[in-house]
C-alpha cells in the first residue's frame, strides 16, 4: 500500500494507452513524463550529494572497490614517499583501488616508511604499516580494515593467500581483471580452457562481477548492453531473451556455463549467481560444438558461476526499480580446511513488482551453491541453482503487414491482461580435473537441468496505420531435460624448441521436449488504445490433458583434438584442430506417439589459428573457424520433397591486433561470416542450400583506465550484411533482416577527485548506446530507423560502524525515448522506458 501511495504521489505508474498525445490520456503520459524525471533527479541529488554529509560526516574517505580478482592477484607499481599513515593510506586506495577502514583514531600521529616498487597490493599494504604498530585485515577482496596491534604484541594476522586459487590453475582459474576491473583479461575459449585474450586467436570479452554489481544488472541482457557487436530482443512470441551478435542470432537457450552447454536456464537467466559473462565473438563450432539449438554462428556467451574467494564474503543487497520493484538478495562465501582446500558460497535472491512498463509485473526467486576443492593435483567444482522467473502482463514482441506501425509511447503495454509466463529451471554441474603427471590433466563435466514452463501468450499483429489489429490468445506448457557431459585430457609438452598444448575430448548433449498448445479465438484490438479482453475461448488444442506428450529429442555428440604450437617464448602460436559432429533430431507426433521425423547428420568442423606477438604490448591473430546447425529437409512444395540435407556449415575468416599497455587496452577484428540458407529454384522447382548470408565487419573495443579514477569501455561495430543467391531478384544482395549496419557503445566512470577527505568516495557514470537502422524484410521496403539512448547514475562507497556500504543509483533511458530496439526474426520489440533504479549494499 505504501509503494502504491509512494508510486502515485510521484506519477511513476499510470492507467492510461493510447500512443498520441492531444487528448486527456496524452496529457496524462506527458504529464507523468515530467514527474518522472523530476523524482529522479531529487533522487540523485540526494543520494549523491547529501546523504553522505548527513550520514557519514568526518569519516575518512572509501575508496573505490579493487580488482575483483584478488588483492594478491597482480602486481601493482607502487612511489609512495615516507609520511603520515592517513596520507600513505589514500595514497594506497588510489593505487589499488582497494577500500581501507580506519576505525576510530588508530592512526593518529602514526608515521608510515611508505613503499616503492612493484609488488602485490597485500605486500605493498604491509610493507607501508611496516613498524606503524598497525596491521591490516583483508574483510573481504575490496576492503580492508587497519587496526593497532593488541597489547603483548598479540597480532591477528591476515589470512595466508594460497596459491593455486582461481587466478591459477584448475577448472574454476578465472583470468584475471583487466585494469579498472570491468572486464577481465581473458576467458574460457570452450574446449581449449581459460587463455589469456592476447595469447588466442579469437575476440572475446569477459565483463566482471565488479560492473554487474555497479550497474545494477539483473539479466544477461542488461550486461550485454555493454558490448557494441551485441544487441538483444525477445524471443518469438515469448518473453526469452535473445541475442543478436556480429549480426546473427544466439537463442537465450545455447548459453553455456562453464564452458558446458546446456545447463543455463532458458529463457531469462538472472546474473546473481555469476562471477563473469564472457562473450566469445565469431563463428565456435570447435571450440564449442554445435549449439542446442542451432544457433550461436555469430559468437557465444559463457556463464561463470561464483565460488569461494580467499578472503570471506558476507554481502546483503536490497534494490529498488521504477516502478515497484523491490529486491533483496545475498552472497555468501567462505573457505575452509588447513590450506583453505574447501569453499562453499551461496547465493539468494528474490525481487518483485511493477516494471517500468505500464501494468507489467516481474518477479524473480533464486537459489543457488557452488562447492569447490582444489588440492595439490586434483580441483573439483559443484555447482547447483534453481530459478523462477514469472512475469504478469508482459509487454509483447509486435507483428505488421506491409508497413512499420509508428512506435508507441516509451511506457505503453499492449498486452492483454491475462497474459503471464511462468519459467522454473533447476540445475547442477560438476565438473573436475585430475594432474596425472605436473604436465598432463584429464578433465571432465556433467551436467542437468529440468525445465517447467507455462504461459497464456498473446502479441498483437497490426494490420493497418491506425493500430488496428488482432490479437490470438497461444497457451504453451512445456517441460525440458537436459543431460550433458564432457570429458578429455590436455597436456604441455616441448620437441626441441617448439612447445605443444595438446588437448583432446568428446562431449554429448540429449534433450527432450514435452509440449502442448492450445489456440484460442482472435480478438480485434487497436495497438495505441488497447482495451483488455476476456481470455479467449479455445478453438484447437494438442496434448493439453494428461503428461505432455514427447514432442522432439535432440542428440549432440563430438570427438576432439587441437594442438597449439609456440616457438619464441609464446611470441607465434599456431593453434590446429578438429572436432567430428554428430546432430540427431527425431519428431514425434503429439497425437499418438508415432515418430514423424529423423534427422542424423555429421560433419567435420576444423579451426586454424595464428597469434604473432611482435611487441608486448601488441598481440596480432587471424583465424578460418566453422559454425554448425541442423540443415534443411526439403519442403512439400519442392520437387526433392523431403530430401534430408548436411548441416549448415558456417564458415568465417578473421584477422585482428589486440593491445594491452598495462592501464588500457583494446582490440581491432575484420571479419566474414558466411551463414547458407535453402532456396527453392523457380524453374526447376528444386530445393538447394545454396543461398547465403554474408556478413563482412569490423569490430573495434577500448577498454581500461588510462587516467586514474577514470575508466572508459566501449567500441563500435559495422557490419555490411549481404543476402547472395538467393534465387530472386527482388532480393538479391539486399541487406539481411534485423541487422544495423552500425553499433555504437560508450561507458564512463569517473571517481570525483575533488571532494573533500571527510566525504565518501562517489562515481559517477553515464553510458551511451546507439544502433543504426534496421531492415524488416528481405526486399528492403520497410525498415525502422536509428536509435540512441542515455544512462547515468552515481555510486557511493564509505564505511558505517566499521562496514562498507555502496549506495548506486542509476536511470536508463534517462529521455524516455520511445522506439523499435529490434526487428531481428521479422518482428519489433520495442526499448524499455525511463528506468530508474536504487541498491544499497552492505558487507559484514
Amino acid at each position: 500500500m505504501a509503494l502504491a501511495k509512494f508510486g502515485a504521489k510521484f506519477g511513476m505508474k499510470s492507467g492510461s494507452r493510447g500512443g498520441d498525445h492531444g487528448g486527456p490520456s496524452g496529457r496524462l503520459v506527458l504529464k507523468r513524463r515530467f514527474q518522472k524525471r523530476r523524482f529522479l533527479g531529487r533522487l540523485l541529488a540526494t543520494t549523491v550529494l547529501i546523504a553522505p554529509g548527513l550520514l557519514l560526516p568526518g569519516i575518512p574517505a572509501a575508496m573505490a572497490q579493487t580488482n575483483p580478482a584478488g588483492p594478491s592477484a597482480n602486481a601493482v607499481s607502487f612511489a609512495i614517499a615516507p609520511q603520515s599513515v592517513d596520507g600513505a593510506l589514500a595514497a594506497f586506495s588510489a593505487a589499488t583501488r582497494i577500500q581501507v577502514l580506519t576505525p576510530g583514531a588508530v592512526t593518529q600521529g602514526v608515521a608510515s616508511p611508505g613503499v616503492s616498487g612493484a609488488m602485490t597490493a597485500r605486500e605493498g599494504l604491509n610493507r607501508l604499516l611496516s613498524g606503524t604498530g598497525l596491521v591490516a585485515r583483508f574483510l573481504n577482496t575490496e576492503t580492508v580494515t587497519v587496526e593497532r596491534v593488541a597489547a603483548g604484541g598479540a597480532v591477528q594476522l591476515d589470512p595466508v593467500q594460497i596459491e593455486g586459487n582461481r587466478t591459477a590453475g584448475g577448472p574454476g582459474a578465472l583470468p584475471p581483471a583487466f585494469a579498472g576491473g570491468q572486464v577481465a583479461r581473458g576467458g574460457r575459449i570452450g574446449a581449449l580452457g581459460n587463455q589469456d585474450a592476447m595469447d588466442v586467436p579469437f575476440s572475446v570479452t569477459g565483463y566482471t562481477a565488479e560492473t554487474i554489481r555497479n550497474q545494477q544488472a539483473e539479466t544477461i541482457a542488461d550486461v550485454l548492453a555493454n558490448d557494441p557487436a551485441v544487441r538483444s530482443s525477445l524471443g518469438y512470441g515469448n518473453f526469452a531473451e535473445s541475442f543478436v551478435i556480429r549480426g546473427f542470432q544466439l537463442a537465450g537457450e545455447d548459453l553455456s556455463v562453464d564452458g558446458l552447454y546446456g545447463t543455463a536456464p532458458r529463457q531469462i537467466v538472472a546474473t546473481n549467481m555469476f562471477e563473469r559473462v564472457e562473450v566469445l565473438k565469431g563463428a565456435n563450432a570447435f571450440l564449442n560444438g554445435a549449439a542446442p539449438s542451432g544457433s550461436g554462428i555469430g559468437g557465444g556467451v559463457n556463464l561463470v558461476p561464483k565460488r569461494a574467494e580467499d578472503e570471506p564474503l558476507t554481502r546483503l543487497t536490497a534494490s529498488y526499480a521504477m516502478d515497484s520493484r523491490l529486491g533483496l538478495s545475498a552472497d555468501v562465501g567462505r573457505r575452509f580446511g588447513d590450506a583453505n582446500q574447501f569453499g562453499v558460497r551461496v547465493n539468494a535472491a528474490v525481487r518483485g513488482g511493477d516494471t517500468a512498463v505500464d501494468d507489467e509485473e516481474r518477479t524473480l526467486k533464486l537459489g543457488s551453491l557452488a562447492l569447490d576443492y582444489r588440492g595439490e593435483r586434483a580441483r573439483v567444482t559443484l555447482d547447483v541453482g534453481t530459478q523462477t522467473q514469472r512475469v504478469e502482463q508482459g509487454r509483447p514482441v509486435v507483428y505488421f503487414g506491409s508497413f512499420v506501425p509508428a512506435v508507441p509511447s516509451a511506457s505503453q503495454n499492449y498486452a492483454q491482461p491475462w497474459t503471464y509466463s511462468q519459467m522454473r529451471d533447476t540445475f547442477g554441474q560438476l565438473r573436475a580435473e585430475y594432474d596425472i603427471l605436473p604436465n598432463l590433466t584429464a578433465y571432465g563435466a556433467f551436467g542437468l537441468r529440468s525445465m517447467r514452463e507455462d504461459g497464456d501468450y498473446g502479441s498483437p499483429t497490426v494490420t493497418r496505420p491506425d493500430g488496428t489489429g488482432t490479437v490470438r490468445r497461444l497457451t504453451v506448457p512445456r517441460e525440458d531435460f537436459t543431460s550433458t557431459g564432457q570429458a578429455g585430457v590436455r597436456a604441455d609438452l616441448h620437441t626441441g624448441p617448439v612447445r605443444h598444448q595438446l588437448n583432446a575430448g568428446a562431449s554429448a548433449l540429449r534433450t527432450t521436449n514435452n509440449n502442448g498448445f492450445e489456440f484460442g479465438t482472435t480478438t480485434a484490438i487497436n495497438l495505441y488504445r488497447m482495451v483488455g479482453m476476456p481470455r479467449s475461448v479455445t478453438t484447437s488444442a494438442s496434448g493439453m490433458t494428461g503428461d505432455l506428450p514427447k514432442v522432439s529429442e535432440s542428440v549432440l555428440r563430438s570427438v576432439y583434438a587441437s594442438d597449439t604450437l609456440s616457438i619464441l617464448d609464446d611470441r607465434v602460436m599456431l593453434t590446429a584442430g578438429l572436432r567430428q559432429q554428430n546432430i540427431q533430431v527425431r519428431g514425434y507426433n503429439r497425437a499418438n506417439g508415432a515418430r514423424t521425423s529423423d534427422y542424423d547428420q555429421s560433419a567435420l568442423t576444423p579451426v586454424v589459428g595464428l597469434v604473432v606477438k611482435p611487441l608486448k604490448e601488441l598481440s596480432l591473430y587471424a583465424n578460418r573457424i566453422e559454425g554448425l546447425a541442423q540443415g534443411p529437409t526439403a519442403p512439400s512444395t519442392a520437387a526433392n520433397a523431403g530430401e534430408i540435407f548436411e548441416p549448415y556449415r558456417s564458415v568465417q575468416y578473421e584477422v585482428g591486433g589486440k593491445l594491452d599497455f598495462g592501464s588500457f587496452g583494446g582490440s581491432l577484428s575484420l571479419f566474414q561470416t558466411t551463414q547458407p540458407s535453402g532456396v527453392t529454384d523457380a524453374f526447376t522447382r528444386l530445393y538447394s542450400v545454396s543461398g547465403e548470408q554474408r556478413n563482412r565487419g569490423i569490430e573495434l573495443m577500448l577498454y581500461g583506465e588510462p587516467v586514474q579514477g577514470l575508466r572508459l569501455l566501449g567500441g563500435a561495430t559495422f557490419i555490411d550484411p549481404e543476402l547472395t543467391d538467393t534465387g530472386n531478384a527482388a532480393t538479391e544482395g539486399k541487406d539481411a533482416v534485423g541487422v544495423p549496419r552500425h553499433q555504437f557503445n560508450a561507458n564512463v566512470e569517473w571517481d570525483l577527485p575533488f571532494l573533500p577527505a571527510s566525504f565518501p568516495t562517489v562515481t559517477l557514470t553515464g553510458r551511451v548506446i546507439h544502433t543504426g537502422a534496421q531492415y524488416l524484410n528481405t526486399a528492403n521496403t520497410l525498415k525502422i530507423p536509428s536509435w540512441t539512448r542515455f544512462d547515468v547514475g552515481a555510486r557511493m562507497i564509505a564505511d558505517v560502524q566499521n562496514r562498507p556500504v555502496t549506495i548506486r543509483a542509476a536511470v536508463e533511458n534517462v529521455t524516455d525515448k520511445a522506439y523499435w530496439a529490434s526487428a531481428y526474426g521479422g518482428y519489433l520489440s520495442q526499448g524499455a522506458p525511463l528506468t530508474a533504479k536504487l541498491s544499497v549494499s552492505v558487507d559484514f
